[in-house]
């Protein structure tokens, strides 16, 4: 038998070459193979043919679920500014709360506890500040908070780690007892906290989501972020040409930055936009925003540009690789867990101060938000098998639900919005996860029988 080019006979069969260097080519990020911004577009072009989309789907959901939305809801008001700000401050808790599940899910584990755990810390921080009563200041009721929820993630992946309990045992355990203990903390099953919005040491901890820059101030944290941005960016590229490594094209630097401020430019245009009546005016950009990009970009910082993160992504994709290769195991999983619950004890903050400051038994369900937060990161692009994803994957999918779950409360269906905050969110995580495995075997990844 003559083997075709490219081909090699092996064992009577011929062996297409080829095409395993087209699969090798789209794992590989595209800018380490263009020199070019056209060789980029190729090699991200390839990357879509084999699977691998990155944030593109979610996106284009972001999209869809907004005209649809827009044109359904009564007098098309799905974009208007007061909505898409209530949108933005609803979704944020949904983002960290994603965020924080997107580090055990890189590893190939899953936290379903983070929902429970994340309200404990809320409930922790409005108890330390309460007055009378302990009387701490906010930032170390803060603290206390995220500290009290890294150590039950500590235990959490103790067991996971050095006991080798699946996950999904413990942490849903983990849910069953830290719901029961919220319940206890809050006074009952009826029972609640609030926060005092005229105590100066209250009211920051209230402003985290109800607090709103000034429209001025909002420019120049837009401007700050953008610079700081671009010149990481652009100075991290030139750094690798200099050095000799693979830099990405410097067309793409600047298409990346100038995407950065013109997205930043609309959020803080919608936001300043008088959202009040005629009596009170309304506008600005919520403390919110800059709060979970702060925490957007330490994740991202955490799991692209360290050491630890790439243990994190090399345990995911092959445990036992990274086991031979000196990485120790138990102890990154326990970290992860750890921080994921601290990371959920700032979205349990978010979500008393989306409610505007008052914690009840009444205003938020752990299991809803345990749910959201797993779905939120899986459709945002984060693989259910680990190594895969971005702490940006979370923000996306967060933002994806929270303006599902808005908009079908825009529609008035009664009885009929609660289900459909649950079908359309799990319709679409479906839709994801597919995509995700479909992905794998066209990339040849290992498939779990």
């Amino acid at each position: 038998m003559t083997a075709n080019p490219g081909e090699v006979p092996v064992g009577g069969t011929a062996v297409d070459l080829t095409a395993a260097h087209d699969v090798a080519a789209a794992e590989v990020p595209p800018e380490i193979l263009a020199q070019s911004f056209r060789q980029y577009l190729r090699a991200w072009w390839q990357q879509i043919r084999s699977g691998n989309s990155g944030v593109m789907p979610v996106v284009l959901a972001i999209v869809l679920v907004a005209i649809v939305f827009e044109i359904i809801t009564p007098e098309h008001a799905f974009l208007r500014p007061s909505n898409l700000v209530y949108i933005f401050g609803l979704s944020t808790v949904y983002m960290v709360l994603a965020i924080a599940e997107t580090v055990v899910l890189l590893l190939g584990e899953i936290d379903l506890s983070v929902g429970a755990v994340g309200m404990i810390g809320g409930v922790i921080a409005f108890k330390l500040v309460q007055q009378p009563g302990p009387d701490w200041p906010w930032w170390a009721a803060i603290l206390a908070a995220l500290v009290g929820c890294g150590v039950v993630g500590a235990l959490q992946g103790t067991l996971i780690a050095r006991l080798r309990i699946p996950s999904f045992v413990v942490t849903l355990g983990g849910f069953l007892l830290f719901s029961g203990l919220l319940i206890v903390f809050l006074g009952g099953a009826d029972g609640n906290v609030n926060l005092n919005s005229s105590v100066a040491n209250q009211r920051v901890i209230y402003n985290m989501v109800q607090g709103l820059l000034t429209p001025v101030v909002g420019w120049v944290v837009l401007a700050v972020v953008v610079v700081a941005a671009g010149t990481t960016m652009w100075l991290r590229a030139h750094s690798r040409r200099r050095q000799g490594l693979v830099a990405p094209p410097a067309g793409l630097t600047a298409i990346r930055i100038a995407l950065v401020a013109l997205v930043g430019a609309g959020v803080v245009v919608v936001c300043s936009i008088n959202r009040g009546t005629r009596i009170v005016s309304v506008q600005g950009v919520p403390w919110v925003i800059p709060i979970v990009l702060v925490v957007l970009g330490v994740w991202t910082l955490v799991l692209q540009r360290t050491r630890f993160g790439r243990y994190i992504y090399a345990i995911g994709g092959n445990p036992e690789a990274a086991r031979r290769a000196g990485v120790s195991l138990a102890g990154i999983r326990t970290w992860c867990f750890a921080l994921c619950t601290a990371t959920a004890g700032l979205g349990g903050i978010l979500l008393g101060s989306f409610f505007f400051g008052e914690y009840s038994t009444n205003t938020a369900d752990p299991g809803q938000l345990v749910l959201y937060s797993v779905a939120a990161a899986v459709i945002g692009g984060v693989s259910l098998f680990g190594g895969r994803g971005k702490a940006v994957h979370g923000v996306l999918g967060g933002l994806l639900i929270g303006g599902i779950a808005y908009g079908v409360s825009l529609l008035n269906l009664g009885q009929l919005s609660t289900p459909l905050e649950y079908i359309l969110p799990g319709a679409v995580l479906i839709g994801a996860v597919l995509v995700d495995v479909l992905s794998r075997r066209g990339s040849g990844g290992v498939t779990r029988v």
